[in-house]
């Protein structure tokens, strides 16, 4: 039999912390370590198994023999087996063998806390460290202000299998290509962050990588751990920050995963009308459970910590919050008070912002949050969930459905796009044109645009000009910013041979500029999840389907006042009211040639005129463009 020797990284106060739900860099403890003991290498593991009678690894050097390494179980209840093995060193590929006490049901399960997994469809973990070195220095002194939630932030979210393939080879692009050519695009293309879909190891590629068996590997299909470090540590040089989808919310029941782990119910919740998502066949985590706590917490803090990120965007958090999520009645058991929320969930996601913004201040939690659920993005000392900005679901359905509809009838539909305005100041919104506005026959998000060809090309150069200059921040999906024509297939590339044509050149320009023009003027940032940022000059003129106002920063003179118009018919002497006295300069126009647009409408400098209008002195007559957006500027 293969020698264990008794050994542990765990301190008293580790248990304690553990048991409690407030240790959070259980990764430093749990998981496979590289250590030298005595004069003698080898591999310390520990995992938590409470219900098992025997857990033993097997790997690769032990010919995966069942016993042959058996791990020692604490004294202490905590229902850690641990122990260090000679011999086992960085490269081992690993499983625990676990013999639970339920009915002698036996399992093989990949280590929760493993750094590394084998490449899909294998399934074994992977004894690894690295000693990578940062050069992110500048960033991270930095990021604080860049990250700020009164700074300019446009995030590109990525799909990594399927933003750019090697079509002629037949596979993905490495961690190492992408810190090349997806770092120097997104640096080119002006946003200020990426948000990267689920990197954390999955076992299935059309899950898109939510549903996730290792929770601090960054996925092998791409590479080794050091390489994606290298990928952000690229973003990070070239000012581009990275957000990771996270998914607390389920995992899958794959044998080798962490459902009925060790026998029992232990990460999932034991109840199935609380521990079964019915809608993704998952199972769901047990947010009461104080270790379950510990985990995610910790898998939080490992990747800001570890990996240098920026923040994360939090997976399906509706789900989270309603014991009723996607359930009828009789499937679900209400709450103490009689009430459909999940207290524990909340309780979890409060814990979760607290200790990521103790840590980390200077990152940003992002909800992806469907419901109208309150203060999902104010601070938890005033009973809100503490995170930093939740996604504006109203706002992306609202307006996709407002410009989906021909020209001519959008006059009847004057208040579905001037609505969000009425609630955009009660989150620290996010507008998002995501993935999942892309897939399952939606098309894509050109495709969803009305009219002939150059019609809905500039309706969507007018959707994303109305974007850029709403309140609150944004996010692009990948192949969004150049007019993808079809809808996102993660199996493929995307349709890069597009930019030969105008037509898509055209809005890829429009989205680099909208985006330096974003992070350029301070009325389009400074106060974009603050009241006094925005300021309505009209939007009752349904009959011409035309939007004015005025976003706001904190010096007036920076004001930019946006033109809006939603018809192919051009608008020559249009009157709008206006502040104060000067010349407004036109600082912005979506209908630009190199936007393929026509060219044909452009303002020079206006000059106001002492005439009221719109309940204001002063009025300009403008020039607005066929389906079209102007801003201007007062000039100095």
């Amino acid at each position: 039999m293969g020698e264990v020797i008794a050994h542990s990284r765990f301190t008293d106060f580790d248990i304690n912390l553990f048991k409690s739900g407030k240790h959070y860099r259980l990764y430093e403890n749990f998981g496979s370590h590289i250590t030298t003991l005595d004069g003698v290498e080898g591999v310390y593991f520990a995992v938590w198994a409470p219900s098992a009678k025997m857990v033993s690894v097997i790997g690769d050097f032990n010919y995966w023999t069942e016993g042959e390494h058996k791990l020692n179980v604490r004294w202490d209840s905590s229902g850690i087996w641990e122990g260090f093995i000679p011999g086992a060193g960085k490269g081992s590929k690993y499983k625990y063998k676990i013999l639970s006490s339920n009915n002698n049901i036996k399992s093989e399960k990949a280590d929760p806390y493993a750094r590394r997994a084998e490449h899909n469809p294998n399934t074994a973990s992977i004894v690894w460290d690295d000693n990578y070195k940062w050069k992110d220095t500048k960033w991270m002194k930095k990021r604080k202000k860049n990250n700020a939630l009164d700074a300019p932030f446009s995030v590109y979210e990525v799909h990594l299998g399927s933003w750019k393939k090697k079509v002629e080879e037949n596979r993905f692009m490495s961690y190492v290509e992408l810190a090349d050519e997806l770092v120097s695009y997104v640096k080119e293309m002006n946003f200020t962050h990426v948000e990267l879909m689920p990197i954390m190891e999955f076992p299935y590629d059309p899950s898109w990588g939510y549903q996730v068996t290792g929770y601090f590997a960054p996925t092998s299909r791409f590479g080794y751990p050091e390489e994606f470090k290298l990928l952000v540590d690229k973003l990070h040089q070239n000012d581009i920050g990275i957000i990771l989808d996270w998914v607390p919310s389920h995992f899958p029941e794959d044998a080798h995963g962490l459902g009925f782990f060790d026998g029992s119910a232990l990460y999932e919740h034991p109840d199935k009308q609380k521990g079964y998502h019915q809608d993704w066949k998952s199972l769901i985590f047990n947010y009461g459970r104080n270790e379950v706590k510990s985990f995610l917490i910790s898998n939080a803090i490992f990747w800001l910590d570890q990996y240098h990120a920026d923040g994360f965007r939090v997976d399906a958090v509706a789900s989270m919050l309603f014991l009723d999520y996607s359930r009828e009645d009789g499937e679900w058991e209400p709450n103490m008070f009689g009430g459909r929320e999940n207290l524990e969930a909340m309780s979890f996601l409060r814990e979760m912002n607290e200790a990521v913004y103790s840590a980390f201040p200077d990152v940003q939690t992002i909800a992806e949050e469907s419901t109208a659920f309150p203060m999902v993005s104010k601070p938890v000392s005033i009973g809100g969930l503490g995170f930093g900005m939740k996604w504006m679901m109203g706002w992306m359905h609202d307006t996709l459905q407002y410009f989906s509809k021909e020209s001519v009838y959008r006059k009847y539909h004057q208040n579905d796009l001037s609505f969000s305005m009425t609630y955009v100041f009660t989150e620290n919104f996010m507008l998002p044109l995501s993935h999942d506005e892309v897939v399952y026959g939606k098309s894509s998000i050109l495709g969803k645009m009305p009219g002939d060809e150059w019609q809905r090309f500039a309706n969507l150069r007018l959707l994303y000009s109305y974007m850029f200059t709403h309140p609150g921040t944004n996010l692009l999906f990948q192949g969004a910013e150049f007019g993808q024509s079809d809808e996102w297939n993660f199996k493929t590339s995307l349709d890069w041979h597009l930019l030969q044509y105008d037509p898509h050149k055209g809005v890829q320009q429009l989205v680099k500029d909208l985006n330096a023009l974003y992070a350029k003027e301070p009325a389009l940032h400074q106060k974009q999840f603050d009241v006094d940022g925005f300021e309505w000059i009209d939007h009752g003129d349904a009959e011409n389907s035309v939007f004015t106002y005025i976003r706001k920063g904190k010096d007036e003179k920076e004001d930019v006042i946006v033109v809006c118009n939603m018809t192919p018919v051009p608008k020559v002497n249009y009157k709008i009211g206006v502040p104060r006295k000067g010349n407004l300069k036109e600082l912005f126009n979506s209908d630009l040639k190199k936007y393929f647009g026509t060219g044909q409408y452009i303002n020079k400098t206006n000059k106001t005129k002492l005439d009221p209008w719109h309940f204001r002195d002063y009025s300009v007559d403008i020039t607005i463009p066929p389906l079209g957006m102007v801003a201007f500027k007062y000039s100095k």
